[in-house]
């Protein structure tokens, strides 16, 4: 049950930080655009919109977790931490649970249901000719 469930968090996570990209990028949802697209803001909407959409299907899951995560915690130091030490004062608490969330699925990985997983089967069978069991 807990790996798919770890499955269920990265998808839910994934959808979410895409908005986050999106709203940057397109003004969707939400307002229009305020981020010029070669500047960090824009980096960051690049991050959140493709890195979210490989997350949410589950492929090339551990780099792009690992990339999303340092991009929370430069956004914490660079943007929040200058309003004050403690993240709920700071507005900075999305930004440190996303960072420690894809950090966690950077270390664990995408779970059951990704592409990552199709794409290990498949290596493992031309490997050694037999499917892995679970």
């Amino acid at each position: 049950m807990a790996p798919r469930l770890l499955s269920v968090l990265r998808v839910v996570a994934a959808f979410l930080f895409i908005a986050h990209g999106t709203q940057k990028l397109l003004g969707f949802p939400g307002h229009t655009p305020h981020v010029t697209y070669l500047s960090l803001s824009g980096l960051a909407g690049v991050i959140e919109s493709f890195g979210g959409t490989l997350l949410l299907v589950g492929l090339f899951t551990r780099p792009v977790a690992l990339i999303a995560a340092a991009e929370m915690a430069v956004a914490y130091f660079l943007v929040h931490i200058e309003q004050g030490a403690w993240p709920l004062l700071n507005h900075g608490e999305l930004a440190l649970l996303y960072c420690f969330l894809f950090l966690y699925i950077g270390i664990a990985g995408p779970g059951p249901w990704s592409l990552d997983r199709i794409r290990q089967e498949r290596t493992d069978i031309r490997t050694t000719g037999a499917r892995r069991l679970k």
